[in-house]
């Protein structure tokens, strides 16, 4: 017998399992738990954060505001929990709010899939930052894992510099 045909088709995932993954991921990153988020992401992960007027850009032709592959990602990471990272310590206080999940694709192992957001930031002796937008991912199935291939973070601000640092992960 030929290994492919033990091989059994996925079952898609829900709306259901993609939210409950999405909430999970926005506790690891609200609770600072940098190192356990990473465990989510694929070997060739990417995070990006497109500039305002070209939301669907290549971050290869165009200047995004985060274009990391997975080996930035980590040194992002290594940067952001060290106590000499003066933008991120003391830590800010963040709490995101995630509605609208949409699974706009489901092919093999991958899903295309989008949700609003809303993060709040609380940094001492600043306001309060609101970054509101939509985030577009790439989700792949590994075994019973769901694993990020893309992160793609939409903000729907005007302009970017009254956002302030962005040095935590949106």
């Amino acid at each position: 017998m030929m290994a492919d045909s033990l091989l059994l088709p996925l079952t898609p995932l829900t709306r259901a399992e993609v939210e409950d993954f999405l909430y999970a991921e926005a506790e690891l990153l609200d609770s600072w738990r940098l190192d356990d988020w990473l465990k989510l992401l694929t070997e060739d992960a990417q995070y990006l954060v497109p500039p305002n007027d070209s939301p669907n850009g290549n971050h290869r032709s165009t200047l995004f505001t985060i274009a990391d592959d997975a080996e930035r990602i980590r040194q992002r990471v290594i940067r952001i929990n060290d106590p000499n990272c003066h933008a991120e310590f003391p830590k800010s206080r963040t709490r995101r709010m995630i509605s609208n999940v949409r699974i706009v694709l489901q092919q093999g192992n991958e899903l295309v899939v989008t949700a609003n957001f809303v993060c709040y930031r609380y940094r001492r002796h600043e306001r309060i930052r609101e970054y509101v937008g939509q985030y577009r991912y790439v989700l792949r199935r590994s075994g019973n894992n769901i694993l990020i291939r893309e992160r793609r973070v939409l903000l729907d601000a005007h302009e970017l510099g009254s956002l302030g640092s962005v040095s935590f992960i949106l």
